[in-house]
């Protein structure tokens, strides 16, 4: 059984950082790709961030390119995403993916429950 629990989320003021963290078991976590995806409230979910299996290949979406950092632990079972420089419209719940797709940023089937991101002005 895949289990996904997101962690870290919570409020902040702008230009600060938050660092989001993943665990995922029932899973060779080594194996496929993560990813982080984010919905704001009256909007629908977006792509964030995704790094490869081995972590050698990252991809963000441009909103957060230089202020995001997706990075992982294989050896934990644990992806990250560093969020500095933080805005108000990055207020969001944030949600981890497993093995989403890595040419076309389409989501994989496994989902944490997500963790709310609330930037404040």
């Amino acid at each position: 059984q895949v289990q996904v629990v997101e962690s870290g989320g919570g409020l902040v003021q702008a230009g600060g950082s938050l660092r989001l963290s993943c665990a995922a078991s029932g899973l060779t976590f080594s194996r496929g790709a993560m990813g982080w995806f984010r919905q704001a409230p009256g909007k629908e979910r977006e792509f964030v961030a995704l790094i490869s299996r081995s972590g050698g290949y990252t991809y963000y979406a441009d909103s957060v390119k230089g202020r995001l950092t997706i990075s992982r632990d294989n050896a934990k079972n644990t992806v990250y995403l560093q969020m500095n420089s933080l805005k108000p419209e990055d207020t969001a719940v944030y949600y981890c993916n497993v093995d989403p797709d890595i040419a076309t940023q389409r989501p994989g089937r496994y989902w944490g429950q997500g963790t709310q991101v609330t930037v404040s002005s």
